[in-house]
């Protein structure tokens, strides 16, 4: 992961290319969204939430990092089941309250087995593909 890619610098030509470090507001919860896509195809993998501390391991590792609120405890993806997400890209949505994480995914995103979290429409139909058997993982 380069520098530019995981500071949330801007350049936009509206802010005259000026550069500098987005600072987050992480709020009274101390947690930000961040959605995790992948690189190559975009599809969206899945949503979780980041701590200050979870977004530093991200940056110092190249790998993602989250913050479980059941287990209440910082998250490195992948850690049990081996599926982790190299990060190639952290973006900053306008306000500075969520984040993008652009992401080769080893494996499958979530912990049902499917690629993405996202696997069910809200009517139930199953739209997603399962590519591992987490009872053989976990």
């Amino acid at each position: 992961m380069s520098d530019d890619a995981t500071t949330g610098e801007t350049g936009d030509a509206d802010d005259g290319g000026a550069r500098g470090e987005v600072e987050m507001d992480f709020g009274e919860s101390g947690l930000v969204p961040a959605v995790a896509q992948d690189a190559e195809t975009g599809e969206v993998l899945m949503l979780a939430y980041v701590s200050p501390e979870a977004l530093e391991r991200t940056r110092e590792t190249g790998e993602a990092h989250y913050y479980s609120r059941s287990r209440d405890e910082l998250w490195h993806k992948g850690a049990s089941s081996g599926h982790t997400q190299t990060v190639e890209e952290v973006r900053v949505d306008c306000d500075a309250d969520a984040l993008l994480y652009v992401v080769e995914q080893a494996g499958g995103a979530c912990h049902t087995g499917h690629r993405s979290c996202f696997h069910r429409t809200v009517d139930g139909e199953h739209v997603g593909e399962r590519v591992f058997d987490p009872d053989e993982v976990y």
